[in-house]
């Protein structure tokens, strides 16, 4: 045990006489322009910092234009294409809407048809063929088949209006005979 402890005293004692050495000399010297690099690249640094930091400002500026306009670009795109699918599924709603409004008014004209109750079409088409009866009776007749009915009418509504007071007037028991007058009345 005492020949390592003397060993290792030795080597403590060459390794100081190393270190005095021109070896020495050298890598402090070294270690010294290290030192000194850092330093100037440090001050380099801090004179062209700003110049450096302006410069990347300016590239990410124009980065963020060009992704901005790409993705306005992307949002545009798909915007068409939501429209374009919108347009597309109103117009097949609204052609079911139609299919449907069809089937409806189909199945209440059957239902009014079989309940015997006349369609537009019908009223229209008995209505031109009054309309062209008419025409033909006024060429027989020379117009006065027209007026005849007109005053037939006429003549009934004085007479229901001058029955009217008399029934108004008289009691219950005398409105039959009142009746009975304008019966008579009508019939001559």
């Amino acid at each position: 045990m005492v020949k390592k402890v003397q060993k290792a005293g030795n080597t403590a004692k060459s390794s100081a006489a190393a270190f005095n050495s021109p070896l020495s000399g050298a890598i402090k010297d070294s270690a010294q322009q290290i030192w000194l690099a850092g330093l100037g690249a440090f001050a380099k640094a801090q004179e062209e910092g700003s110049k450096a930091f302006d410069s990347l400002v300016k590239d990410g500026l124009s980065i963020q234009r060009k992704t901005q306009a790409v993705a306005e670009e992307r949002i545009s795109e798909a915007t068409n294409r939501v429209s374009s699918m919108a347009t597309d599924i109103s117009s097949k709603a609204a052609g079911q809407w139609d299919k449907l409004e069809n089937i409806f008014e189909e199945r209440v004209a059957k239902a009014l048809n079989k309940l015997g109750v006349p369609s537009a079409r019908d009223v229209q088409a008995l209505i031109e063929r009054i309309d062209a009866l008419n025409r033909q009776v006024q060429g027989l007749s020379g117009g006065k088949a027209a007026k005849a009915p007109a005053t037939k009418t006429a003549a009934r509504k004085t007479a229901a209006r001058k029955a009217a007071p008399a029934k108004k007037a008289a009691p219950a028991k005398k409105a039959a005979p009142a009746k009975k007058a304008v019966r008579r009345s009508k019939a001559a």
